[in-house]
């Protein structure tokens, strides 16, 4: 992917961050994923719960988002985290979650939102190497 497409995924996921609902852990998190169909920017951040496990983590918030307004194929995601040279990458139900929709090459940048140019690229296979399926 060009770098022009990645910064602007980072940019659109720093804006969602913005959003985030984050009152208990103070970690605000946005994500901006890139469908296929139409080349369309989706984002989402994360919302927290007092009840922590149903926290929902940007990365889904966005997928569903995207889901919900019919598109079911992607090509990219990015995910900014508030804080100093925090570049983290989705957790592993974020990774389960995306490999339903995602293939192997499916790229993940990730980036700090006091450094938003400096981008870490991941392919889902590398994060998630052995994927649940049903039909393993």
């Amino acid at each position: 992917m060009e770098k022009k497409m990645q910064r602007q995924l980072v940019k659109e996921a720093a804006r969602a961050l913005h959003r985030a609902y984050a009152p208990y852990s103070k970690y605000h998190v946005g994500a901006a994923l890139l469908t296929t169909e139409r080349k369309r920017i989706v984002s989402g951040c994360n919302v927290e719960n007092a009840s922590y496990g149903l926290t929902i983590c940007a990365e889904r918030a966005a997928l569903a988002a995207a889901v919900a307004a019919g598109y079911r194929r992607f090509r990219a995601l990015a995910v900014v985290v508030s804080g100093k040279k925090r570049k983290m990458p989705p957790c592993g139900a974020c990774l389960q979650v995306l490999a339903e929709f995602c293939g192997p090459d499916f790229q993940i940048f990730t980036a700090a939102s006091d450094q938003p140019d400096k981008i870490n690229v991941y392919r889902l296979r590398d994060l998630l190497p052995h994927v649940f399926r049903l039909n393993h």
